[in-house]
């Protein structure tokens, strides 16, 4: 059974990157199921740290990115999802290519989430691995 309460394709994931860090980052949603969104990032000069490897804050603004998005599609309308807790491990270096990082939940509550995000390399090395607390509000409406 499918987790997503809204509708989702691609074109709609890849257009709420425009103007924003993930676009920057050239972070591209690539896939999903029933049960998990899967994106890349590139791993070269804009993602590096001075020492020419993935920057651990580019590993996590992918982690944040997909959880998050992950998070919102699997709410009604009524309701919006934003992050409340993340921690990475940072598990092997790289210097260039690809990660590919695929979020799935582990909790799908009333007023938290809980997304487990994993960052691999083109030959499904884990990279990084990530937990996501997400807190689930419902939207405010103005009053007449």
């Amino acid at each position: 059974m499918s987790i997503w309460k809204k509708n989702l394709s691609l074109d709609i994931l890849n257009q709420t990157s425009a103007n924003t860090l993930i676009e920057h980052l050239d972070i591209k949603y690539t896939a999903f199921d029933e049960q998990s969104l899967t994106a890349t990032m590139p791993v070269c000069q804009f993602t590096h740290q001075p020492f020419g490897m993935l920057h651990g804050g580019a590993s996590v603004v992918l982690a944040e990115t997909l959880g998050s998005l992950a998070a919102n599609f699997c709410v009604s309308e009524d309701y919006y999802c934003v992050g409340l807790d993340i921690n990475a491990n940072h598990i092997r270096a790289m210097r260039s290519g690809m990660v590919i990082g695929t979020a799935t939940p582990m909790h799908l509550g009333a007023t938290t989430q809980v997304w487990q995000i994993d960052i691999k390399d083109e030959k499904q090395r884990l990279v990084c691995t990530s937990r996501l607390t997400i807190a689930v509000q419902r939207h405010k409406r103005a009053q007449p």
